[in-house]
């Protein structure tokens, strides 16, 4: 076996990078999106066991809406990108090319089993540039090719060491060929399809049978005649090893998808549900597409499903020419290299077998698969191709006549393939360039129509997202999905009698329900979520909540384990103000999944309606153990704490709302009560910068302004409140509490008695009946010096407030200051007087404002395919009366009670005349 030296793996690296070096300025595209945006298995916070439990996209194998596709070698690559750079495409592209060159160099010391060392070089090029690989190379979901190609070849180089002196058995690498299989299968399911081919290998090329001679050995030891050769025993178990081993691994990949294939739609693979003989007729025509590929790599497209290739319904379409030429064509070559000896022919067989054997798990012939076409299958068959390519270019070239001819195309095939790679991989940019450059090769596929619109919607481009969502239903008319888009986009557009026309149009277009037939079993689980979109649209007439309510009671009666109308039917149901049954829905549907954070979330959320805050503590803190970075449970659960007044709590508040602010660095409410946490460990400081962050975030964040002056106005900085409440003043002119404030400021520090006046005489418009504003206002009438009517005010605020000991008080000096002076009014009630310093007693505790707000956003699954269910909780926490206060505290304010009594009687001793 011929080793590659230093100088062409250097060619096939320059060549590689050549081709490919702008697929490192690509994103995640495609199925890239499921298979790494929304796949919770690259996470660190994942347990590793869950990449063995979980097909490609991190659906646990168990579920029906699995794909099955258990490739756990591949995701932990995944994992490992994702722990050196997270979500940076760059890096998962990197480490795709660093793949494609690893299988080239490989390929290339296959090669040289079979061919000189220049052809084997010719082979090696042609992969390496070949554009049909873009989709394996570029597309980062394609590693699953290149990991498993590597690990397929290696474990072929390790079979044809198995033959030893004088043809005996050296079991390592036999025992390796195994491990390397088994490896390759964890990485890619056609992984195992080398054993065909290590069988092959053994029978033609390393015993060197041919098809005669064995046919000929057979029927001589049928008849009689002779016996087995040793050598014919020795081979037999050699393949006996390798079929046992390859049984083996097949049970335990039935058993990993638990016997059970994939449920797929007529919208991914038509043929697969068609009658005969379209079935029949249409993938064995398939067989020639993919070879005229793999020819002509011209026109590429990332999606050949739906409509891409009609049906071949007749014997008499056409297109049964191609698949007659194929067929012969494959014959040929399968008799030349069967029947004939020669190296010739064992190229040819081996190439052939390269060609076959990987592509039968994709050949929809055995079972059906989840798609017609897909380039990224041709990865390993393309090597047999390039086998075959170079073969005959061998030939061509070692002719006089035409070794020009054939350096001049072998150098313009290579050319114009790594042109249209280099090309090729620039589709793979975004999204919108992948879908808009298949639509040039294919407008009959609605999904293709459905993606572009995904791509636009994503951008808020909703008006051309309708346009291709609508022509998507004009390729596709019984498309439910296309339906449901067209609807999204509608509501989004804020059209809704036109999104629930749309699904209703979607919602006819579901089969019907046959009693004892499973209902998922005939339509993709997806297009239930029309219900609920359905459901959610109406919910928000508050009218139709019962019709909403009964949606999701349907689906659920479709599906009895569809977690999403639980979700969504528990939040309904908390809006309906029925927190038991939503409570219900919850448990029902954590029943289905334990490990979803939104439902532990959503949970919490139930019991704070039930008014239980220390089981929706218990959930939040189920949510955060399972997903430690669940934003919402991490804000939640810390306004939570800090309403529950233990201050032992605090400190767990503060880091939560701290990694909150981490992850959500643009969110004032953050910052806000963080600042509310500092002001309640008296940590002034603190909290100044972090309301002064909150308002730089959001200026006219309503609670941070007002307790910003507050917090100003306790601390002694009365005068630094002011312009913080001009700022509220001007956002919220109606704001009683930030008006009180202000006239308070303005009469005791600024002595500016009509700025006073104008604060409270507002405050009295807005409400007539406000104690505080109208006693208050009484106050600035004895500072103006009119007793009769401060007199007649506070006999107006006592009868709006008769409990109130201070007003009665206040009455009783000022009738008393009346009658003692008579006409004369020379004294004056000091800005910080009895009524003053009363008000401020009685009445700053409560001017703490605090804005609860509690908002429920819609688990709708009205994306793409559906989204998470979430409910955010705003609380400024200044409004709550704290049940338990320390020692320290209640001395402080018996101290600040007894100081104002004291300075109470001075001033009465002083309004009394003595």
């Amino acid at each position: 076996m011929a080793d590659v030296s230093l100088k062409e793996a250097a060619l096939i690296v320059g060549v590689v990078a050549a081709c490919y070096w702008n697929s490192l300025f690509c994103g995640f595209v495609f199925d890239d999106v499921s298979a790494i945006l929304d796949n919770k298995d690259l996470h660190p916070s994942t347990p590793l066991k869950n990449l063995f439990q979980n097909d490609f996209w991190g659906t646990p194998m168990s579920e029906e809406r699995s794909h099955k596709s258990y490739r756990p070698l591949t995701v932990l690559t995944f994992r490992l990108n994702y722990l050196f750079s997270e979500l940076n495409a760059v890096s998962y592209h990197f480490l795709n090319l660093v793949f494609h060159v690893v299988v080239c160099i490989v390929f290339l010391k296959v090669c040289k089993l079979f061919l000189d060392n220049r052809s084997s070089i010719v082979a090696s090029l042609l992969f390496a540039v070949h554009p049909i690989h873009t989709e394996a190379v570029t597309g980062v979901v394609g590693r699953a090719e290149l990991l498993s190609s590597i690990f397929f070849l290696a474990a072929f180089l390790s079979y044809t060491k198995s033959k030893g002196p004088d043809n005996t058995i050296v079991w390592t690498p036999i025992a390796v060929t195994v491990f390397l299989v088994a490896v390759a299968t964890l990485c890619k399911e056609q992984g195992i399809t080398v054993v065909g081919i290590c069988c092959v290998y053994e029978v033609f090329i390393a015993q060197g049978y041919t098809l005669p001679a064995l046919l000929d050995t057979a029927v001589q030891i049928l008849r009689g005649k002779g016996s087995i050769p040793f050598s014919m025993l020795q081979t037999l178990l050699k393949l006996i090893v390798l079929m046992f081993s390859t049984l083996l691994l097949v049970v335990v990949r039935v058993q990993v998808i638990q016997s059970q294939l994939p449920v797929f739609t007529r919208f991914d693979n038509p043929a697969a549900v068609s009658p005969s003989p379209a079935r029949q007729l249409t993938f064995n025509y398939l067989l020639p597409v993919n070879a005229w590929l793999l020819l002509n790599p011209s026109e590429l497209c990332c999606d050949w499903t739906m409509g891409t290739i009609p049906l071949v319904e007749s014997l008499l379409d056409v297109r049964n020419i191609a698949t007659l030429t194929f067929f012969c064509c494959l014959g040929s070559l399968m008799v030349f290299s069967l029947r004939y000896p020669g190296d010739s022919s064992k190229t040819v067989l081996m190439a052939l077998c390269f060609i076959v054997l990987p592509f039968i798990p994709a050949s929809n012939l055995f079972f059906p698969v989840g798609f017609v076409v897909a380039e990224r299958v041709l990865y390993v068959p393309s090597m047999g191709f390039c086998i075959l390519v170079a073969h005959g270019w061998k030939k061509l070239s070692n002719k006089s006549v035409l070794r020009k001819i054939s350096w001049v195309c072998l150098a313009a095939v290579l050319f114009t393939h790594a042109l249209k790679t280099l090309h090729r991989n620039w589709d793979w940019e975004s999204e919108y360039t992948l879908f808009m450059s298949a639509l040039k090769v294919n407008k009959n596929n609605a999904k293709l129509w459905n993606n572009v619109g995904h791509a636009l919607e994503n951008e808020k481009n909703f008006e051309r997202a309708l346009q291709f969502f609508i022509q998507a239903t004009q390729v596709q008319p019984d498309d439910i999905g296309a339906h449901m888009n067209v609807g999204r986009t509608y509501k989004n557009l804020n059209k809704t009698k036109e999104a629930e026309e749309s699904y209703m149009i979607a919602k006819s277009l579901m089969p019907q329900i046959i009693p004892g037939k499973k209902y998922a079993a005939r339509v993709a689980p997806n297009h239930l979520n029309v219900y609920i979109n359905l459901a959610n649209l109406i919910r928000a007439n508050e009218s139709r909540l019962e019709e909403a309510d009964q949606l999701y009671r349907q689906a659920i009666s479709m599906r009895p384990d569809f977690k999403q109308a639980y979700i969504s039917r528990g939040e309904l149901l908390l809006k309906m103000n029925k927190p038991l049954k939503a409570k219900e829905a919850y448990l029902r549907a954590l029943e289905l999944d334990r490990t979803n954070a939104d439902l532990w979330y959503n949970l919490a959320i139930v019991y704070i309606e039930l008014k239980d805050p220390t089981e929706a503590l218990k959930n939040f803190n189920r949510a955060l153990e399972l997903n430690p970075m669940h934003k919402l449970a991490l804000f939640n659960s810390a306004l939570l704490m800090q309403e529950s007044g233990d201050a032992r709590l605090r400190p767990e508040a503060k880091q939560r709302l701290l990694h909150y602010v981490k992850e959500e660095p643009q969110d004032s409410n953050g910052y806000f009560n963080l600042g509310m946490l500092a002001m309640d460990d008296k940590k002034d400081m603190e909290a100044e910068a972090w309301m002064k962050k909150a308002i730089k975030l959001q200026p006219n964040f309503r609670s941070a302004l007002f307790n910003l002056a507050l917090l100003y106005s306790q601390t002694g900085k009365e005068l630094m409140a002011l312009p913080v409440l001009e700022d509220l003043l001007r956002y919220y002119p109606d704001h009683t509490k930030g008006l009180i404030l202000k006239g308070d400021i303005l009469m005791n520090q600024k002595k500016d008695i009509v700025g006073a006046k104008m604060c409270f005489e507002k405050i009295l418009e807005l409400d007539p009946n406000n104690v505080q504003g109208k006693h208050n206002l009484c106050v600035v009438y004895f500072e103006e010096k009119d007793l009769i009517k401060a007199e007649k005010c506070l006999v107006e605020t006592l009868a709006l407030a008769p409990h109130e000991e201070y007003i009665q008080r206040h009455l009783n000096i000022v009738r008393s200051k009346i009658a003692a002076l008579g006409a004369v009014e020379q004294s004056s009630l000091p800005s910080d007087g009895t009524a003053a310093t009363e008000a401020k007693k009685n009445s700053f505790q409560n001017l703490k404002e605090a804005k609860r707000e509690k908002t429920t956003t819609q688990s709708t699954v009205d994306n793409k395919e559906h989204s998470k269910n979430k409910k955010s909780t705003e609380k400024s926490s200044v409004d709550k009366e704290t049940p338990k206060k320390s020692t320290k505290e209640i001395k402080d304010i018996e101290k600040k009670r007894v100081a104002a009594l004291k300075r109470l009687e001075e001033i009465e001793r002083i309004l009394n005349g003595e």
